[in-house]
């Protein structure tokens, strides 16, 4: 089987890897539950090559994001729910339906009449989802109720944070002031000395929960992305970390021969470094 641009050879080629006794058995054992982690990592990584500015990295990226979408439509056509065609037609029909400003005959809207008629058509789009369930002897989806409700679980615990103190925020539950945020925090880190001193491990793990939830509302209060912020501190450490490990390589030695004060010297010099290259 030789490669080709057309999305029919990628279907071909799943499908190969799926076929009992001829495929993959690796392909082959795997279920939704099982590649769902896969789909998250990739769209992780599809993020990290545009942040990177890695045109090269992200042709190979979303292709390999393309087969998550490939892997689980052929999953679901075995067990004969629908089938990769079944999910573009379903995408290409609500980008039209969404936008009948572009598609349709709603010509010349404001962008504020563009986003009343966006909740209206989801709003019809939920009727017909929940209608279309009942006609197909599907139990009735419990929708979520109150100011949260709609928040993905399936986010990254520091942008769900983010998201849920955005939501509280709409009805008046928020501080007013980042510096009172501020004040949370120190009052979380007395709170953690607390547990501790305790030496409870269940209490301070439940203490940094707390400070890591409040650090994320104080991102929002400053309109950062607490997500964002920690990549960012994330490669920071990296990279002062590795020059750290390139200074002790230039000494003939490793980290594991460095002791403790060392490398905060060689830390320091790094940081004093890039804040000079800054200026």
């Amino acid at each position: 089987m030789q490669p080709s641009s057309d999305i029919a050879r990628l279907i071909e080629i799943m499908a190969a890897l799926r076929t009992p006794g001829t495929g993959c058995p690796w392909d082959l054992e795997q279920d939704f539950a099982s590649i769902a982690p896969y789909t998250v990592e990739e769209a992780y990584e599809v993020a990290d090559a545009i942040a990177r500015g890695d045109r090269l990295d992200l042709k190979d990226e979303l292709g390999d994001l393309l087969l998550q979408v490939v892997y689980h439509a052929r999953m679901a056509e075995e067990e004969g729910a629908f089938a990769f065609p079944d999910v573009v037609e379903a995408i290409t029909a609500k980008l039209i339906r969404r936008h009948p400003h572009v598609f349709g005959d709603a010509r010349d809207l404001s962008p504020a009449q563009v986003k009343a008629l966006w909740h209206q058509i989801k709003a019809q789009e939920k009727a017909d989802k929940a209608a279309a369930r009942r006609a197909a002897g599907l139990p009735e989806q419990v929708e979520e109720k109150g100011v949260l409700a709609g928040v993905t679980q399936a986010l990254p615990a520091l942008t769900r944070a983010w998201k849920l103190q955005a939501k509280a925020s709409t009805v008046g539950f928020d501080w007013n002031d980042a510096r009172l945020v501020l004040d949370k925090i120190r009052e979380e880190t007395a709170e953690i000395d607390e547990a501790l001193a305790s030496g409870d491990k269940a209490a301070i793990a439940e203490e940094i929960g707390d400070l890591l939830f409040v650090v994320a509302n104080l991102a929002r209060h400053v309109d950062a992305d607490p997500e964002g912020c920690l990549q960012a501190a994330n490669a920071k450490f990296e990279r002062r970390f590795k020059g750290i490990e390139q200074a002790l390589e230039a000494q003939g030695r490793t980290a594991a021969d460095a002791s403790l004060d060392e490398m905060e010297a060689l830390w320091q010099a790094v940081k004093r470094g890039e804040q000079a290259r800054n200026r």
